[in-house]
């Protein structure tokens, strides 16, 4: 699991140092340095332990014969990914098709968000932050209602 915040720099080689305590948990959670970069759902760039990514990509079954919206989704977001390694210096060498498409350069801030992580530009996320702050009780409880139905739905396929 991926937590915090952290503020790096993206090098004029496009390099990004990931935090130690995510390479912690990517060596024990996920047996290796790999990731992918992908774009994120909320408009940021996001990185997966490869592991994850495999297996989120596997769960959305075979497109062989996929649904149209499927296979627009499948071809927009993998052929906008890619595998990277961290170098013997803990970093990663991000494509420049994707700093650029994000406006990513110098200060980044990496989000931990459980599963993966967020790449952003670190005002733009205390702004974000400060919004999502100011509606905190209401987030909670649409997140508690949303629990609370996937619990129901899980149940009724009991």
């Amino acid at each position: 699991m991926f937590l915090g915040e952290y503020e790096h720099s993206i090098d004029d080689k496009h390099r990004l140092a990931i935090p130690a305590e995510i390479r912690d948990q990517l060596d024990q959670a996920h047996g290796g340095h790999d990731l992918v970069v992908a774009p994120g759902a909320n408009e940021l760039l996001w990185l997966w332990p490869e592991s994850t990514f495999q297996d989120l990509a596997s769960a959305l079954g075979g497109s062989l014969v996929g649904d149209e919206n499927m296979l627009d989704f499948e071809r927009l977001f993998f052929s906008q990914a890619a595998r990277m390694s961290l170098d013997s210096a803990g970093r990663i060498r991000l494509p420049e098709r994707l700093i650029s498409q994000y406006a990513l350069s110098g200060s980044v801030m990496i989000l931990g968000v459980r599963d993966h992580l967020e790449l952003c530009v670190p005002g733009d996320w205390r702004q974000q932050q400060k919004q999502l702050e100011q509606s905190h009780g209401q987030i909670w409880s649409m997140a508690r209602k949303a629990l609370a139905q996937r619990t129901d739905n899980s149940q009724g396929q009991d």
